[in-house]
């Protein structure tokens, strides 16, 4: 007689189930935390990337505001009283020759201080300047734009400062002192005579970016007349 012999199959035991779930759980785990990893990092680039942008964007306005600033007799070019700078410029439309109030601070907003910019309608009278001027430092202090006049919420930041270059030394930005008494023009008579306010040859922006997934610590911005010279820093 043959004796005929049967294979028979072997499964999984129950501890060699228990291993093999367990290592599967480990590298989903792994893998998880892994793609979470990366996404975070992505998030935080784009995040510093649009805060760069927004940087330079607001930069790039700052210097602009600056480089029109025009003195005009009986008018301020300039003025900084710790909380909101002023400051008249010429408009950048060359079709239509008019002037223009702006006006940077810092204001409160939902989710924390905002540097903040507002621009007047353009104008072309005194009385209209001054009623730009009083709207700018009224906005400053809290109220709204009105009658055309508008405002931009740009970038958030938790304080700031100026200084002005005068005599070869910066100093913190205050008051500046008035040239003398212009004489009325003869062919002008409309334009009367007034101190004129002479802008400093530079201005320097130190401003503080709060911590976050974007840009953060103090940034210093410097701005020179363009007559006297010098690069921008």
């Amino acid at each position: 007689m043959t004796k005929t012999k049967q294979k028979t199959s072997r499964g999984f035991t129950l501890i060699e189930l228990l291993v093999a779930i367990s290592v599967m759980a480990l590298l989903s785990l792994v893998s998880w935390r892994g793609l979470d990893s990366m996404s975070r990092a992505t998030t935080q680039n784009q995040q510093r990337a649009d805060a760069i942008l927004t940087l330079q964007a607001t930069l790039a306005q700052w210097g602009a505001d600056l480089d029109a600033v025009t003195s005009i007799a009986q008018t301020r070019p300039i003025d900084w009283d710790g909380n909101v700078l002023r400051l008249t410029r010429r408009s950048s439309d060359p079709t239509a020759p008019a002037m223009l109030v702006v006006a940077w601070t810092l204001r409160p907003g939902a989710e924390g201080p905002r540097w903040q910019r507002w621009q007047s309608q353009a104008f072309t009278t005194r009385g209209e300047w001054q009623q730009a001027w009083n709207l700018a430092a009224s906005w400053a202090q809290g109220g709204g734009a009105q009658g055309g006049y508008n405002d931009v919420v740009l970038m958030p930041a938790s304080g700031w400062q100026l200084y002005y270059f005068r005599d070869n030394n910066w100093t913190p930005a205050g008051s500046l002192p008035t040239a003398p008494t212009t004489p009325v023009n003869p062919a002008n008579p409309a334009n009367p005579a007034g101190p004129i306010v002479n802008m400093p040859d530079g201005v320097r922006l130190v401003i503080s970016l709060p911590p976050g997934d974007g840009l953060s610590g103090t940034l210093t911005r410097d701005w020179v007349k363009p007559i006297v010279g010098g690069a921008k820093s």
